[in-house]
């Protein structure tokens, strides 16, 4: 798959078969995420795969049983943050652009290998409780957790903004 056809056929999928993604899969997808951009090489990125001990942490730091169930959508979870530089303003939110960046490239990388994912933070993921369920210290920032596996159905396209919607050409 070419690029141009990854970026406007990757989709957010819900419903996913019962395998997981293999370690060695996820290592490719993620040696490719370490070449987005970062200033000052920074490397802030960090992805941490919840094995079943670290899903049910995380399931029993959730006050909401609903958003816990949800959890179980995917088999293959990955929790995405950022490396804090609270000392530097503009270098922290350099790094937690270049961080959403390398999470994207693993949902593209993935979808290149005919695998389906799907961004998304839980709110357990924004509390004390939640960070600790998956190992995150102090300093560190959670973009998000990131759903992998083969996809049950495909999810309809959506439709995008007109280009005159979000691009200005200026003097």
């Amino acid at each position: 798959m070419d690029l141009e056809q990854a970026i406007r056929t990757r989709r957010t999928h819900k419903a996913y078969a019962p395998e997981a993604v293999d370690r060695e899969t996820l290592d490719e997808l993620f040696e490719l995420a370490r070449w987005a951009p970062n200033h000052h090489l920074t490397n802030p990125w960090r992805f941490r795969v919840l094995g079943p001990g670290a899903l049910q942490r995380l399931k029993d730091a959730s006050d909401d049983p609903i958003a816990a169930a949800k959890l179980d959508r995917a088999p293959t979870l990955v929790v995405v943050s950022a490396i804090r530089t609270p000392d530097d303003p503009v270098t922290d939110e350099e790094d937690v652009c270049a961080a959403a960046v390398a999470a994207y490239i693993v949902l593209l990388a993935a979808h290149d290998r005919g695998l389906a994912g799907y961004w998304r933070t839980p709110g357990v993921l924004r509390t004390p409780a939640g960070h600790a369920a998956v190992s995150v210290p102090e300093g560190e920032r959670i973009l998000g957790m990131l759903h992998l596996g083969h996809a049950r159905q495909e999810p309809r396209v959506p439709d995008r903004a007109p280009l005159r919607d979000v691009v200005s050409y200026l003097d």
